[in-house]
């Protein structure tokens, strides 16, 4: 295995062991619940906004190591950025996570430690797990009442 493999795969086991921002935000101005049907994730995410920017983002849920660590780092990912900004990353995260494999190293690029899930596109089941926390997190900032589910937010 390489050592970038390694790396990766290091990264996604601390954000599922210890997940950054792993709790009910309370008050909150924007909230969103999330369900991968297929596997159980679940994912409720909690936003803050001031002045259209994303001051505080939390989760809470269940699901698989990938599903936690997406959700982990997507909050670290958008604390700071515009509405517009955390947008623009959610398509960013979208087109890395669908890209055909031999694309997903390009779509990584300036992602930083979000390149960590480039290679989730080659396993079709995973692409779910990853993208549910960053579905739900665009119908928070969206304002959705519907619960996000993976087989309407996978296309």
């Amino acid at each position: 295995m390489s050592e970038l493999t390694d790396l990766y795969q290091e990264l996604i086991l601390d954000h599922n062991r210890s997940p950054r921002n792993f709790r009910r935000l309370e008050p909150c101005d924007r909230k969103a619940e999330g369900h991968n049907p297929l596997c159980g994730d679940r994912v409720t995410v909690f936003v803050n906004l001031r002045d259209g920017q994303v001051t505080e983002a939390t989760f809470q849920g269940a699901g698989c190591a990938i599903s936690t660590a997406s959700a982990s780092l997507m909050t670290e990912s958008v604390k700071g950025k515009t509405a517009p900004e955390a947008q623009a990353l959610f398509q960013r995260m979208h087109a890395l996570l669908t890209a055909q494999p031999e694309h997903a190293a390009a779509a990584a690029e300036g992602l930083g430690k979000l390149a960590v899930f480039s290679g989730v596109s080659e396993f079709p089941m995973r692409v779910k797990c990853a993208s549910l926390a960053w579905h739900t997190f665009a119908a928070a900032l969206a304002g959705a009442l519907e619960t996000v589910k993976t087989e309407e937010a996978s296309s």
